[in-house]
């Protein structure tokens, strides 16, 4: 029989108290308890691998906690992060769950309720990590996809089919959450360096103090503790695909450094005399405008022309409503796999296309997989929803009556069909979601 599972869980907070609770009362037969007083100890901790559950306070003494999220969730994606914090915060921590956060608690906490979201949240982690597993097996590994018909997504389609088999370095720009990450993988999965790695680096997380050699590595004795060498980024995707998030957040006299491997793809490590040759495709994202950074001082103006020789821009969701019907099947379908299809309430699908979705793409995933949380009867009403969303709709209908979700829907699905001449397939995969869930919405279409 196979050896359960350890949940590895690491505690992120500056009180001696609450670790020291956290190392008594936590630990148990099959979950062992690591904890940090600092976000920088705390990367160190996660760097090394291996945690499934992270408690991570709101507040650090050098560092915020949702920026912490925002690094933890671009570089560990399957880790469960759980917010800890103060009554006052709360709206913080309602801001991080948007953000991807699992859940969040408040001090003084109960023990059996943190146990409680531990276990369940560990339990997703297994799930996915099964889901992913069977997904593998059925035919190599999974891809993600460009979702949406409006003409600002077809026309990104578009680009990535044109850039993605060449190595020209490319620029996503658009606000937080609107699927930059997406784009990432569909362009490094359609590349010709799709077999090697694809290593995600974000700007904002790097420690200042040794980003050199996190970005180049270093050798032996090249600064006190550098006990042994060490490889860099830069060598860890060599052959492959190097991501920088948020490239804005790096320091002006790295910028020169990157601008040097850029135009000679070659480098040397700290403490190194000889230089390394290195094969690297470059993307970049930012929700920052370069072109004013630039006029501000802020970033280096060769390295921004150098980086912006292809960009691909992507609209807020507000501004590409009819996006929204098929994001939501798709949410619906990818989710749970696993468990009944679930349905929107007539309400529930008008409010989320009366919302202007500050979060994008990223809280819109996060309202669905509260919806199929909360729904009863496989049916998501506007009471599963944050309050803020279900009152949009209110305030919409004082000025005009929305189309319905449904009507949306069939209006993009039916454009699609009659694009791909009816090839259930094609259109399966263009929208992003099965050929069952297809086939049931055109028979419903029909009947109707």
């Amino acid at each position: 029989m196979a050896k359960p599972e350890t949940n590895r869980v690491l505690v992120v907070d500056d009180e001696p108290f609450i670790r020291k609770l956290a190392e008594r009362e936590l630990a148990r037969p099959g979950r062992e308890v690591t904890t940090a007083a600092t976000a920088a100890q705390a990367t160190r901790l996660v760097k090394r691998g291996g945690f499934d559950v992270i408690l991570l306070d709101v507040r650090l003494p050098d560092g915020n906690g949702n920026r912490l999220l925002e690094h933890f969730r671009e570089t560990l994606p399957d880790v469960e992060v759980i917010m800890i914090t103060g009554y006052s915060e709360v709206a913080s921590a309602v801001e991080a769950m948007k953000a991807g956060a699992y859940d969040y608690v408040t001090k003084p906490f109960s023990l059996d309720r943190i146990n409680l979201l531990i276990d369940r949240a560990f339990q997703r982690r297994l799930m996915q990590r099964e889901l992913r597993r069977l997904r593998m097996n059925k035919g190599g590994k999974p891809r993600q996809q460009i979702i949406g018909t409006s003409a600002a997504m077809r026309q990104i389609g578009f680009l990535i089919d044109k850039v993605a088999p060449t190595d020209a370095p490319v620029l996503i720009t658009g606000e937080s959450g609107v699927g930059k990450n997406v784009v990432v993988n569909v362009l490094h999965d359609r590349s010709s360096r799709a077999d090697m790695p694809l290593i995600v680096k974000n700007c904002g997380a790097f420690n200042k103090e040794l980003l050199r050699s996190e970005l180049f590595g270093y050798c032996k004795g090249a600064f006190t503790g550098a006990d042994t060498s060490q490889e860099g980024v830069l060598a860890q995707a060599d052959k492959g695909t190097l991501f920088f998030d948020e490239v804005g957040e790096l320091p002006l006299e790295v910028q020169a450094s990157l601008l040097r491997v850029f135009e000679s793809q070659r480098y040397r490590r700290v403490g190194d005399r000889e230089e390394r040759g290195v094969d690297v495709r470059f993307l970049f994202a930012t929700n920052r405008d370069l072109a004013r950074e630039v006029e501000a001082g802020r970033f280096h103006e060769a390295l921004f022309h150098r980086l912006n020789v292809f960009s691909i821009d992507i609209p807020p969701l507000r501004e590409r409503k009819e996006d929204i019907p098929l994001l939501v099947a798709h949410f619906l379908e990818n989710l749970y796999p696993d468990r009944p299809p679930y349905r929107l309430s007539k309400r529930a699908g008008q409010s989320m296309i009366s919302y202007d979705w500050p979060g994008n793409v990223r809280e819109l995933r996060n309202v669905i997989e509260r919806g199929i949380i909360l729904a009863e009867n496989d049916l998501i009403t506007t009471k599963c929803l944050p309050s803020d969303i279900a009152r949009s709709l209110e305030e919409c209908e004082n000025y005009a009556p929305l189309p319905t979700l449904e009507q949306q829907e069939k209006r993009y699905i039916l454009r699609v069909m009659e694009h791909v001449n009816q090839n259930r397939t094609q259109a399966a995969r263009i929208l992003g979601i099965g050929r069952k869930t297809l086939y049931r919405k055109l028979l419903v279409f029909e009947e109707n």
